[in-house]
């Protein structure tokens, strides 16, 4: 056995051995440690970005892409919306404990389902450090045990945080082990993880296709899936033009390196030629490559418009790169929507209602947005707080993943000596 996987496998055995401290922990109790690590996420800020540079230099000195470099890179605002997205987990209700249904048998035994920790929590994730602390938070207020395998990139920034939030949890007389960074220097760490049958509960990779596909392929451990994102955007000949450019462009270039961008805009060839290239020339102005068939776009002289392959209709592209396609009506656009989509989120812009709920009804994704920008898919968005994941599964979660959907059932029958004949 290597060095690196029996320093995994302790790490899980002193998770497992101290889950049942953290799944009975109160909701004051955690409510009170998630404000005091916000608050010393703020107070440290200048070490936190200190150690944050080292990985940016580290990444750019290794040739690092510009969308990983953005995903890996803090500032004063991202680390004060960490701290935010604690606080707003502080103040969700807590789901341990929630009795979900209940009954009494014809003999007298009262029924409970209640939610209960999923209790060792494995998160194997790129780049972003932020969601070091996402996980722990949402970890902690579900009464979980948190296990994670942070990339090399970001070795040092996560580190820092991880030893900050352990320093608050020892302060708190809870175990420093709540959270614990697993070793990131080979792939065998990863693999050491979601294969400790019996003592992880649960695996949730974040991150590119083939980090996800790896795990899920590989685990032996239970998996949630959060999938990428190739979202689209549908704009039908019946809209507000105006509008639908504008969430285009949010979807697209607000934050190019996330999963919930747009990746592919759908038009619907019965929208005039002016309005057609009144889109196109929109994403070009904001500095978008457009990737697409050629000729369409050649025929209402249009230029720039990079030859599209196959490839393209399903790339996740996390960068200002879109695929752009000319689609016979809603029927069609539902027909590439089906093809190429990987379950995440799918936006229409119209105006008419029946197309719009049709729309909604058809599509087969976590989330449908009518007249919405497709970045809206964000667990804090939704009031949750910060997010695991968004889940393009279909089975235990789906969509952006927060507390409840990091908790069990179980049943608890309680009876007065009634045996059953």
């Amino acid at each position: 056995m290597t060095a690196e996987r029996e320093e995994v496998l302790q790490k899980a055995r002193v998770a497992k051995e101290i889950a049942p401290i953290i799944a009975g922990c109160s909701s004051a109790k955690k409510d009170e440690v998630l404000l005091a690590v916000a608050a010393a996420l703020v107070d440290n800020t200048s070490d936190i970005l200190a150690a944050n540079a080292t990985d940016i230099e580290r990444g750019r000195a290794a040739g690092m892409s510009k969308s990983l470099i953005d995903r890996l890179a803090l500032d004063a605002d991202r680390i004060a919306g960490m701290a935010g997205g604690l606080r707003q987990v502080a103040a969700l209700k807590d789901p341990v404990g929630e009795v979900i249904r209940g009954s009494v048998m014809p003999n007298g035994v009262q029924m409970r389902q209640v939610r209960v920790p999923l209790g060792v929590m494995g998160m194997v994730y790129e780049a972003r450090p932020n969601v070091t602390i996402d996980a722990f938070g949402l970890a902690l207020k579900s009464g979980n045990v948190a296990l994670l395998r942070g990339s090399k990139s970001a070795k040092t920034s996560n580190e820092k945080l991880v030893t900050l939030v352990q320093d608050v949890l020892a302060r708190h007389d809870l175990p420093r082990e709540a959270v614990q960074l697993l070793p990131c220097e080979s792939h065998d760490s990863v693999q050491d993880l979601i294969t400790a049958r019996g003592l992880v509960d649960v695996v949730i990779p974040r991150g590119g296709a083939g980090l996800i596909n790896a795990v899920v392929t590989g685990a032996t451990v239970p998996t949630i899936e959060t999938g990428t994102g190739n979202c689209h955007l549908y704009i039908d000949r019946e809209v507000d033009l105006e509008q639908a450019i504008a969430l285009l462009i949010n979807g697209k270039t607000r934050r190019t390196s996330v999963c919930n961008a747009t990746e592919t805009v759908l038009i619907d060839a019965g929208l005039r030629d002016v309005e057609k290239r009144e889109i196109i020339d929109a994403l070009h102005s904001a500095g978008v490559t457009v990737h697409g068939d050629t000729e369409p776009w050649e025929t209402l002289g249009i230029a720039g418009v990079v030859a599209a392959d196959e490839d393209d209709w399903a790339n996740e592209y996390l960068s200002m790169d879109i695929a752009a396609k000319l689609v016979d009506g809603l029927d069609a656009a539902l027909a590439h929507i089906r093809t190429y989509s990987t379950g995440h989120t799918e936006a229409i812009a119209t105006t008419n209602a029946t197309t719009a709920l049709r729309f909604a009804n058809e599509v087969d994704s976590a989330a449908v947005m009518i007249n919405a920008s497709t970045a809206f898919t964000d667990g804090e968005q939704f009031g949750m707080g910060a997010e695991i994941g968004i889940s393009t599964q279909k089975l235990h979660a789906r969509g952006p993943m927060s507390l409840p959907e990091l908790t069990s059932t179980k049943w608890i029958l309680h009876g007065t000596g009634q045996t059953r004949p």
